[in-house]
């Protein structure tokens, strides 16, 4: 599951619903009950280990490869 956030273009309310990557596209109404609803994009944050730079410079990390 992951985390989506959603405005409703009717009472301007916006909210996060927790749904499945495969329902995004799925009708979905605001907690009021308004179906005129868009998702709203926004910048991810990627933190960790699989984030840090890799050293440039061949198969050596930047060594001569000789």
């Amino acid at each position: 599951m992951a985390a989506y956030d959603y405005r409703c273009r009717d009472c301007d309310t916006t909210f996060t619903v927790q749904r499945a990557m495969g329902d995004v596209a799925t009708l979905l109404r605001c907690p009021a009950g308004h179906e005129n609803v868009v998702r709203v994009w926004s910048a991810v944050s990627v933190t960790g280990k699989a984030a840090a730079p890799q050293p440039a410079g061949g198969c050596c990390g930047g060594g001569c490869c000789s």
